[in-house]
């Protein structure tokens, strides 16, 4: 692969972004912030933080998607530090770690900078305020990436206790802990909505299913220490950087390795993005340099070795750039072969053997095909034998010929005999079902004996005739339940026409059904969906369009009747409804007020807050997301008590009302150092305190002052 453009910025580049405004932002390990012209890598602005990183394996930088904020550990790592990008001011400090920060992020939003470090935790920050605002589920170990869902409802972050954590940033509640790593967790990323890519310091990489919280698959192939990841714009490639400077690339609907060494760099690579406007990979090394690399290099040619039928440089273009196997040239190329191959086998059941030659010649060159074409002609060396047994009755030699060479069941003669043997084998069991007819049916059915297949059927027909018996009753009753089950029991009875009609039907069904949920007449989705869930075969996929169409109904039918509380509490839970335009408008309803209520929480306003989170105090599934925000506006408030110099008693029973409606959290410990430091002889033990829980909280324990109660 040749890099379409590069550029030198002398420093290793631990950072690389595409903001919102097209702008590339590329930040070195003395962390000097460049901006330049995504397209031309012209250099708009920029300026230095002068903090030297000596380690960055950790993401030890970050930016936010609006180019606004961004967030830089301190030179020593004791620090976790927030800037305002457009003004160079310092917005927030973290310096709560009980040791060293080990990593920061940013939410897609621009709501949230997170700290994290070695003692486990991530403090999340309020950008515009710089105020800590949660924390989430604490590790065992230090932090070592964090990764955050495209939407940005979701946030995870990995350790050296080789778990991940879950955090809900749309409902603000932790899930359980993802478990099946066997050495720390190094890398994250979110991918196709409900996905995450977890790798760890041996190199074991795994897919993550987040909804179900269950391991979908393990990548095979990474053999180095894993640097950086990400993906392309339409999330189909995954991208691998690793120590040794070689670029792995992944299929990301398959899991597949495409690549091993899909690029090499001659320096470790030490960031990664993706351009998706022009499906560029831009790869940051450590000695500097910024390089773009179009992933569909050799698109261009492949037009022109079309046009010549060079199908052997065409095959070799797509070893060398995997990608081009993905493009709509390549698909030409593999139906050209695929229909080439179905006429020369025409015109060797025909005995043409030089026409299918012919016809093949263009692909002879190619290794892989041509492989396939050699076999070909030496299966079909036999075929006049086939046609001859066929042809003079001998129809147990014509099918053990078939069996041998399969490719002749794909011949007309073949499908032939299967007509001629399910309309023998449909006339035997009509014999069949008469005592007096039995010995006819055999008759029938003599031609086929040492068929190794159809003796099976013949014996479970002789023996079984009374399972047909209910499998035909059961069908002209369209107890279609009960012909699903004797089929799954008895395979034989697929070879009566009964089952082809049966089949045949469900899929028509089911296709009726997909279209009525796309048109969203779901009273005749779930009519058919009730027929279909008779078909055995269609068990799990009814179940979830069912489920789906529930969903949905519940949801459009709360706000119908403007039941926010349920509406909301569906959405919450359902991701899948915050697709729909009713679901975009709530949650966007929801984070603008939940932006404007913030402003009252920085201030210790409570009956600000309260008001403007008046219409979702009554939803259960806000719940912890509005507590999370009245504990903010209660620390607010004992601050500025504490600047004011309020009475060490008020403060103290400020300290407990905290902990009795929110339990102990970092910001009350962080709050309580504080106040010591003016109120000497402070003895609060939080520890010994009784305590509640976020979880616990409940509108009706608003009160006006956290001070006075």
């Amino acid at each position: 692969m040749e890099t379409v453009k590069n550029k030198s910025i002398s420093k290793p580049v631990i950072l690389l972004k595409i903001l919102k405004d097209d702008s590339l932002v590329a930040v070195d390990n003395y962390t000097t912030i460049r901006f330049f012209n995504k397209e031309t890598l012209e250099l708009k602005n920029g300026f230095k933080a002068n903090i030297h990183h000596k380690y960055y394996a950790n993401s030890v930088v970050a930016f936010s998607d609006n180019g606004k904020y961004f967030a830089t550990l301190s030179a020593d790592a004791r620090e976790s530090l927030l800037y305002n990008a457009q003004t160079k001011k310092r917005v927030a400090k973290v310096d709560r770690h009980q040791g060293e920060s080990s990593c920061v992020g940013i939410d897609p939003l621009s709501r949230y900078m997170f700290s994290c470090g070695d003692d486990g935790k991530t403090f999340a920050i309020d950008i515009k305020s710089g105020k800590l605002v949660f924390t989430l589920p604490a590790h065992a170990d230090t932090i070592t990436d964090i990764a955050f869902s495209k939407n940005a409802n979701w946030v995870a972050v990995s350790s050296y206790d080789r778990k991940i954590s879950l955090y809900n940033l749309v409902t603000m509640t932790p899930t359980n802990k993802l478990r099946a790593h066997s050495a720390p967790v190094m890398k994250l990323l979110f991918f196709n909505k409900r996905f995450l890519l977890s790798i760890d310091k041996r190199s074991s990489a795994i897919i993550w299913d987040v909804y179900e919280e269950k391991v979908v698959e393990r990548l095979q192939g990474i053999h180095d220490d894993v640097s950086q990841v990400t993906m392309s714009g339409d999330e189909k490639f995954l991208f691998i950087a690793t120590k040794l400077g070689y670029i792995l690339l992944y299929d990301l609907n398959t899991y597949e390795l495409l690549s091993g060494k899909y690029i090499k760099t001659v320096s470790p690579i030490t960031s990664l993005t993706f351009d998706n406007e022009n499906n560029y990979l831009v790869i940051g090394t450590q000695d500097g340099f910024i390089m773009y690399y179009d992933i569909y290099e050799g698109k261009d040619q492949l037009k022109i070795l079309l046009q010549k039928k060079d199908f052997d440089a065409i095959q070799k273009a797509s070893t060398f750039n995997p990608v081009l196997a993905y493009t709509d040239i390549h698909n030409l190329v593999s139906n050209f072969w695929e229909n080439s191959l179905k006429k020369a086998k025409l015109f060797l059941q025909k005995g043409e053997n030089e026409k299918a030659k012919l016809l093949l010649k263009n692909f002879e060159s190619i290794p892989a095909k041509n492989k396939v074409i050699q076999k070909l002609f030496r299966d079909y060396a036999e075929y006049e034998k086939f046609v001859r047994f066929a042809k003079e009755g001998k129809i147990s030699l014509a099918y053990n010929l078939a069996n041998s060479f399969p490719v002749y069941k794909e011949s007309k003669l073949y499908q032939a005999l299967e007509k001629k043997w399910k309309k023998d084998f449909t006339q035997a069991q009509k014999y069949s079902l008469d005592p007096k007819g039995m010995d006819t049916a055999k008759q029938i059915l003599a031609p086929y004996r040492g068929i190794s297949n159809k003796t099976v059927l013949i014996q479970d027909l002789f023996t079984k005739g009374e399972v047909y018996k209910r499998f035909r009753d059961a069908f002209g009753k369209k107890n279609f339940r009960i012909a699903s089950e004797l089929i799954r029991q008895y395979p034989f009875l697929k070879e009566f026409p009964e089952y082809d009609i049966l089949i045949k039907y469900g899929d028509n069904l089911y296709m009726k059904a997909r279209e009525l949920i796309e048109k969203e007449d779901y009273y005749h989705a779930i009519k058919t969906l009730r027929i279909l869930s008779d078909f055995l075969d269609f068990k799990d996929e009814v179940h979830l369009m069912l489920t789906e169409i529930e969903q949905k109904q519940k949801f459009f039918e709360a706000l119908e009747k403007e039941d926010f509380a349920k509406a909301y509490s569906l959405l919450d839970k359902i991701e899948a409804l915050q697709e729909t335009s009713e679901g975009q408008k709530l949650q966007d309803k929801w984070n603008t007020t939940l932006e404007h209520a913030k402003s009252f929480a920085v201030a210790g306003d409570v009956e600000g807050l309260k008001n403007a989170l008046k219409d979702y105090l009554k939803i259960p599934s806000k719940y912890m997301a509005i507590a999370t925000l009245f504990a903010w506006c209660y620390i607010s408030q004992l601050e500025k008590a504490v600047v004011k110099g309020v009475e060490q008693k008020k403060i103290e029973n400020g300290i407990k009302q905290y902990l009795l409606n929110f339990g102990y959290d970092e910001q009350i410990e962080g709050f309580l150092r504080k106040a010591k430091k003016k109120y000497r002889d402070m003895k609060l033990t939080l520890e010994l305190l009784p305590k509640g829980s976020l979880s616990m909280w409940r509108p009706s324990m608003i009160v006006d002052s956290i001070l006075e109660t």
